[in-house]
């Protein structure tokens, strides 16, 4: 009998209760399901489930802990009495959040804090789960990888966001100095400085961020190389399931992957592009990093040009309404990634705006106040 402590035998119950009410929504699923294909694939899918069940179940009784006989969750026949009222898509799409979830619980997180504790057998759930998220994603209809997505116009976005981010930090800050009621050349020194501080900020963690994105896709690159290069059968199946997925019959399906793996750079990719969602080419860090960095330092500039070339109370009238036109149309512009109104929300980063510039004025001259009384 192994000693196993006890936070660790109570993750492995609830592990092993998930894992069984996956397996039960899976039925359920396959059981309304009136596509003889997509019935035999949800099937699967929970026959999947109920392995990794029984691991759970092995783990607990190696260490003396008997699981006793499996019965639903609440929560799990709540989501099966939806399902078979006629919210079976919304419930798949409840399982595909969680199947991503799983996902990104099993990769990253440390030894025994979640899963099993040995680090190979976590992998392997992983991978289950991912394929799992992906057949899901394919019969809902869904696109893109609910758990590392790379989107097209990914530098687009971040150079929307850093210019939004430059915008907003310096402005609240040069209205701050404003509120200080200090000379003009403190308003410029203390909006160049904001300046450099955002954009080395932004331009470092939009490096870094994007160095931890690469240093994970490649590793789980190569953990799909080597599985093709140790179980090419199972690979095979997996990139198969897939291919059904899409509506290919299992036949071709199988053949299509059988051919694919025979050759193991085409294997390579297809199985990273299909299973985890992700390509062999990614964008260099320091570029991501420079650019982002970049259009920080342009939005930051914006609300100190007009203190450069005027004066006053013009200067600062100039400055407060060309940062909240840039606010509303960086607002308008950041719609195309969130896919809301671009008015609506042009009107909410207008009003974040001059939320920063109110807070920022009466901060500065309550503080002067002070200091000076």
């Amino acid at each position: 009998m192994t000693a196993v402590a006890g936070n660790e035998i109570r993750r492995w119950r609830e592990q092993w209760q998930d894992e069984g009410d996956a397996e039960f929504l899976y039925r359920v699923l396959a059981d309304l399901e009136a596509d003889p294909r997509r019935r035999d694939i949800l099937r699967r899918l929970g026959a999947v489930e109920a392995q990794h069940q029984a691991e759970y179940a092995r783990l607990l009784r190696e260490a003396g802990r008997d699981p006793g006989s499996f019965r639903p969750s609440l929560r799990a026949r709540i989501l099966a009495r939806l399902a078979r009222l006629g919210a079976r898509d919304a419930v798949m799409n409840i399982r595909l959040l969680e199947e991503a979830t799983e996902v990104k619980q099993l990769l990253q997180t440390a030894a025994g804090q979640r899963g099993p504790a040995d680090p190979e057998e976590r992998l392997r759930f992983a991978r289950d789960e991912a394929q799992h998220a992906e057949v899901l994603r394919e019969l809902l209809g869904r696109t893109g990888e609910p758990w590392h997505r790379i989107e097209t116009g990914g530098i687009l976005r971040n150079l929307v966001y850093g210019f939004n981010d430059g915008l907003t930090a310096n402005f609240g800050l040069v209205m701050g100095v404003v509120g200080a009621q200090v000379e003009p050349e403190v308003i410029v020194l203390a909006g160049l400085a904001g300046l450099v501080a955002d954009a080395l900020s932004m331009g470092a963690s939009g490096y870094l961020a994007a160095k931890s994105e690469q240093e994970v896709y490649q590793h789980e690159i190569a953990l799909e190389q080597e599985e093709i290069r140790l179980m090419p059968k199972l690979e095979a199946e997996e990139l198969a399931l897939i291919y059904e997925a899409k509506g290919i019959p299992p036949t071709l399906a199988r053949q299509l992957a059988d051919q694919i793996l025979a050759s193991p750079e085409i294997a390579l990719r297809e199985k990273v592009r299909e299973e985890l969602g992700i390509g062999l080419e990614y964008g260099s860090p320091l570029r991501q990093g420079v650019l982002t960095g970049a259009a920080t330092a342009l939005g930051a500039v914006i609300p100190i040009v007009p203190f450069l070339f005027l004066s006053g109370d013009l200067a600062t009238g100039v400055s407060f309404g060309i940062s909240m036109l840039s606010h509303f149309l960086v607002g308008a512009a950041r719609s195309v990634f969130t896919g809301r109104n671009p008015i609506r929300s042009g009107l909410d980063m207008f009003l974040v705006g001059l939320g920063v510039a109110v807070a920022g004025y009466f901060i500065g001259f309550l503080l002067t106040g002070h200091l000076v009384g």
